[in-house]
């Protein structure tokens, strides 16, 4: 495999949305409900300030894609957010570390001088274990801040990093 990390293309999308979908459906990371269709898709991932996936650069399969955004407006438009989602049948594959490392390098050339991650699930200890390790710092922790596909609420951990 040889994993490369570039802007989405608009033949990139149905295997964005099933991706994405794919972790809205698991129901423990990110906060949306609803999945996305073609044309929902198409919006959501167009109006992203950067949309970029990790694919094998020989087959031109996806593994994964991020989403990276402004967190805030004005004075806090310095600070960007981000969401990651890799394809359940290839985690473990170290494909997160390259989507978070592309996307920091990205989010410098846009402008942004600090990336926050606003809702990290404390369960969520390989994406956790892999932001600290790129230098990502946690603000602390929310109790019950995320509601579980099951209906239970877990803790959220804040976290950014200066880029």
């Amino acid at each position: 495999m040889e994993l490369t990390v570039r802007v989405y293309r608009e033949e990139d999308l149905p295997e964005m949305i099933r991706i994405w979908n794919e972790v809205v459906e698991e129901g423990i990371a990110f906060p949306q409900e609803e999945i996305l269709s073609a044309q929902t898709g198409e919006r959501f991932f167009g109006s992203q300030t950067c949309s970029a996936v990790a694919l094998d650069a020989v087959t031109g399969k996806i593994y994964g894609l991020y989403i990276l955004h402004p967190n805030n407006v004005g004075r806090c438009g310095h600070i960007c957010n981000a969401s990651y989602a890799v394809d359940s049948k290839c985690r473990g594959l170290h494909i997160g570390e390259k989507l978070v490392s592309d996307c920091l390098e990205r989010a410098r050339r846009y402008g942004f001088a600090i990336l926050q991650f606003n809702a990290v699930v404390a369960a969520n200890i390989h994406a956790r274990h892999l932001y600290e390790r790129l230098g990502f710092v946690q603000l602390g922790t929310i109790p019950k801040g995320f509601r579980m596909k099951d209906g239970h609420y877990e803790d959220i951990c804040p976290y950014y990093k200066s880029i």
